[in-house]
């Protein structure tokens, strides 16, 4: 039970902080939700800085990891609203800015997990 409420506190906090970071970046005059895809890429990054750490030294509990990368960075990324803004665009017919959204959103989140798990050996 400990456990799950972990998860559930850095969900919590993570969402919130997409939902800033959505408020923040996405707006009208934008057709590419900037918002999403930062907080996807700084997830990414995040979760390949926790991970990279626990993996090197294994100084971080189980709980620390749930919390912050299961809870955390689960709840601030989010490939839901991602797919959801991809349909929108091609609903609208914006190609233009589907696809440097889907392909700038998939190499950036990919770089970013890759550039987590570099930083953490320095760590």
């Amino acid at each position: 039970m400990k456990q799950a409420l972990l998860v559930f506190v850095g969900g919590g906090f993570g969402s919130v902080a997409r939902f800033f970071l959505g408020k923040w970046f996405n707006n009208i005059e934008n057709t590419i939700p900037f918002g999403t895809m930062l907080s996807n890429v700084l997830g990414s990054l995040l979760i390949g800085i926790i991970l990279g750490y626990l993996g090197k030294t294994g100084n971080m509990s189980q709980n620390q990891s749930l919390l912050l990368a299961t809870g955390f960075c689960g709840g601030f990324t989010t490939f839901s609203t991602f797919a959801y803004e991809n349909h929108l665009l091609i609903k609208n017919g914006d190609y233009f800015s589907f696809l440097p959204y889907t392909l700038l959103s998939l190499f950036l989140g990919f770089s970013a997990v890759f550039l987590g798990l570099y930083i953490s050996k320095f760590i």
